[in-house]
């Protein structure tokens, strides 16, 4: 494989711009996927981007990219806080992986402060907006760079 990632993106995150602009801003999603594909192409990452509002189509498309991308960068949205299907998932893949939030889900309600994927993500970001994707695609080039 040459240094290729994915984004994947969990519930409701479609509707990025519309949804709640003062937790995630302005951009849509689309706008977002644009942002990050110039960045991955600037540092030489190929990079796809997914988002499904069904768990099970997540813990899929987990278990696909074992075989396919060195990388993921997940945003699993509620997910991240219920989802032991999607956790499991991510166990398997035994490649860096980047646990991301753009809203800082420990500045909210309480029930968002435990991530069942924190403890076996590579590393985290949460509360930067959408600039937390160019950080995760940046640090996620740099790991594989480092062959992590």
């Amino acid at each position: 494989m040459n240094n290729k990632i994915i984004i994947i993106n969990g519930p409701n995150l479609n509707l990025l711009g519309e949804r709640e602009q003062s937790q995630y801003g302005s951009v849509t999603l689309k706008e977002l996927k644009e942002i990050c594909a110039k960045k991955s192409n600037e540092l030489g990452l190929k990079i796809e981007f997914a988002q499904s509002n069904i768990e099970g189509e997540l813990v899929n498309i987990i278990q696909e990219s074992r075989k396919k991308f060195d990388g993921i960068i997940i945003n699993a949205a509620a997910f991240t806080h219920t989802s032991v299907a999607i956790r499991d998932a991510l166990d398997v893949f035994k490649k860096p992986i980047i646990e991301l939030h753009i809203s800082n889900i420990y500045k909210r309600e309480d029930f968002r402060h435990k991530s069942l994927i924190s403890d076996i993500a590579t590393g985290g970001i949460f509360g930067l907006g959408v600039d937390g994707y160019i950080l995760a695609i940046n640090s996620m080039q740099k790991l594989l760079q480092n062959g992590n």
